[in-house]
């Protein structure tokens, strides 16, 4: 959402977020229903996870090895499971890993769930399909929540995500970004690791522009 970290300061809304999430909050999709606790990266207010959805629906999943980094609510790795992928899910928010979880387990699905910084405790480094709906704010994150909005003052987290993939295996890899970020800088950062971002697919809405970007190697 445009500006969406700037609107959520305003006292109003701020209120309004801190009340909406007291408590864990339902999302469902494709008659998959999910808890998602507060302290994770919330798909309800934000177009990024239902445009994820959107477009990996139509893809055939089945026996594919499915990769969803920095998984937050999970219900995209869920998505992926139902279609019959062999998925993968990984986080740094151990509570968004619980509540995956449990969510996987309600909707009688299987998800490998990995505690990992981008790539560092994935033991596999192959897949065919992988997902990533990153931070892209660049501020420094004060604490765990705050890592799925921020990617670091100096674009941090894309630094390490762009070099760690040079020893990843897979011709699909998929990022969303939203015109609210600074995508050039993202670009020239993918450039300077030998990859470069092909835009595949826009979404628009009266709020905001979204890209899903194909990572290709160079």
């Amino acid at each position: 959402m445009r500006n969406f970290i700037k609107k959520i300061t305003h006292p109003f809304l701020k209120l309004g977020l801190k009340l909406f999430y007291l408590k864990p909050r339902k999302y469902c999709y494709e008659n998959i229903c999910i808890k998602v606790h507060p302290d994770v990266f919330p798909p309800h207010l934000t177009f990024s996870t239902k445009i994820l959805l959107d477009f990996i629906k139509p893809l055939n999943l089945k026996g594919k090895t499915f990769l969803e980094l920095g998984c937050g609510s999970g219900i995209i790795s869920l998505l992926a499971s139902k279609k019959g992928a062999i998925v993968t899910a990984t986080d740094i928010n151990r509570t968004a890993l619980n509540y995956l979880d449990k969510n996987a387990a309600k909707n009688n699905l299987l998800v490998t769930i990995i505690f990992s910084d981008l790539f560092e405790s994935i033991p596999n480094s192959t897949f065919d399909y992988i997902i990533i709906n990153p931070p892209y704010y660049p501020k420094k994150p004060k604490n765990i929540k705050e890592n799925a909005w921020f990617c670091g003052e100096h674009f941090e987290y894309f630094e390490k995500l762009f070099s760690q993939l040079q020893d990843v295996e897979c011709k699909n890899v998929f990022m969303i970004l939203s015109e609210d970020c600074n995508i050039e800088k993202i670009k020239s950062i993918s450039n300077r690791n030998n990859f470069y971002l092909s835009n595949i697919q826009t979404i628009k809405n009266n709020f905001e522009a979204n890209y899903i970007f194909k990572i290709v190697m160079k």
